[in-house]
């Protein structure tokens, strides 16, 4: 088939290739001509696992097409796939639509009369009910559920399709879009407009729930001379709870899930429910921060002034270098405010991180990142800081004080080198004081 996918940032982009990887000829549209440029020359602005090769591939084949041109991709296509940001709201909780409008209107103008738009971006519910109400053409809405790191898998290869439509022609249409995905047995939930809407703000929303809930214990743990991870285990033995997400740590980040569960709250709001839960996962995840902050004093003295401190992690999950509300980059610019000399490491989002912000210090590797520091927090959970060596690390270090803010640190491996060694939700062996 002949699609187009409007907007080619991370979703757009990806699932562009992946349609093309289907075997259906692509286009991708986008106002931003620079963005527009790197993708016809086979290069993705963004770090994702496979997808520059896909690109590339695809582009050179002649498979896979950029432009700037609506009208063109309104020609083009049969099927059209909106995949447009819907960022929180400058002035509130609520997504911000003016990009999702003004993409719908363009191809309302643009499309040939039998065309069907179809929605991927995540928006409140019942914009696709307005949205269908507005323009004299078809539409229906197909939830994305990616993960960073693992888009193209998850967009090839998904645990779960879902078709918010009104007639069998459309979901005739996105049925032989997905032909070879659905032949592979993927589950398929066809289903109404709002329902289509609400599986990914509902599915983030638990997510974040269960994310915060497993942090929020190793705060009743710390208190109580509990360890999290022992009891993260023996939950996750019970099928009906399982062991993902159950990691206490420094919380979740990312262009996602904290402005979808903000978002949903309002919407709901707005509908007369009250989510009002929503609004405590978030303020649990941000105060897993502070608690970072605060176990970086404990170990410090008190006080973090004038203490070299190494940050391993920038990007706000591994396999990436989306810094979008990173846990990692908000603490160490909070530790650096306090007066602390804060050296940032990160294996791919060091660029980003320099840009947003240029004040404080970066290494170019973990050996430098570590080289003099009196204190190191893990904070990004990346392969690589796992593998580190603690007897190596020891010996580049001046004093050898470490918080795992990611909850998957070896204690005992780094207290047997020599280590002062502290983890949210797991309280400081006995005798283990503040220093400075």
């Amino acid at each position: 088939m002949r699609l187009t996918v409007i907007g080619t940032g991370y979703l757009g982009a990806t699932h562009a290739a992946c349609m093309a990887e289907l075997g259906h000829e692509v286009v991708g549209v986008d106002v931003d001509a620079g963005k527009v440029a790197a993708l016809r020359a086979g290069r993705v602005p963004f770090h994702e696992p496979g997808l520059a090769a896909m690109v590339a591939r695809h582009t050179a084949s002649g498979r896979l097409r950029f432009t700037t041109c609506y009208e063109e991709a309104g020609a083009f296509g049969q099927v059209h796939f909106v995949c447009v940001g819907t960022p929180q709201r400058k002035d509130g909780d609520a997504a911000d639509l003016t990009c999702v409008e003004s993409a719908f209107a363009a191809l309302a103008r643009h499309a040939r009369k039998n065309a069907l738009l179809v929605g991927k971006s995540t928006v409140p519910v019942g914009t696709a009910a307005r949205l269908a109400a507005g323009h004299r053409v078809e539409i229906a809405w197909n939830p994305e559920f990616l993960r960073e790191g693992f888009a193209v898998e998850d967009t090839l290869r998904p645990d779960r399709l879902v078709f918010g439509v009104r007639t069998a022609r459309a979901q005739r249409l996105l049925r032989t879009v997905y032909a070879p995905v659905l032949a592979a047995g993927t589950p398929l939930v066809v289903t109404d407009f709002a329902t289509a809407e609400l599986v990914k703000t509902a599915a983030n929303s638990f997510l974040a729930t269960k994310i915060s809930f497993i942090n929020a214990m190793a705060e009743v743990c710390e208190a109580a001379g509990g360890d999290v991870r022992e009891l993260a285990e023996a939950l996750g033995c019970d099928e009906r709870i399982g062991r993902a997400f159950l990691r206490a740590g420094a919380g979740f980040g990312g262009g996602c899930l904290p402005k979808d569960i903000r978002a949903f709250a309002h919407r709901a709001a707005e509908l007369g429910v009250d989510l009002g839960f929503l609004r405590q996962v978030d303020a649990i995840n941000m105060r897993q921060r502070d608690r970072v902050i605060a176990l970086a004093r404990q170990l410090c003295g008190g006080t973090v002034l004038g203490a070299r401190v190494a940050v391993l992690g920038a990007a706000f999950k591994p396999d990436s270098d989306d810094i979008r509300d990173s846990p990692a980059l908000n603490v160490a610019a909070r530790l650096d405010l306090d007066g602390a000399d804060v050296t940032v490491y990160d294996p791919r989002a060091m660029d980003n991180a320099r840009k947003a912000f240029p004040l404080l210090g970066y290494a170019l590797s973990v050996e430098e990142a570590l080289r003099g520091a009196e204190l190191v927090l893990h904070l990004t959970e990346w392969p690589q800081f796992r593998q580190v060596d603690p007897r190596r690390a020891a010996a580049l270090v001046y004093r050898p004080r470490i918080v795992d803010g990611r909850g998957v640190l070896d204690a005992r491996a780094w207290r047997a080198a020599g280590w002062r060694f502290r983890a949210l939700g797991a309280p400081a062996p006995d005798g283990e004081g503040e220093e400075r």
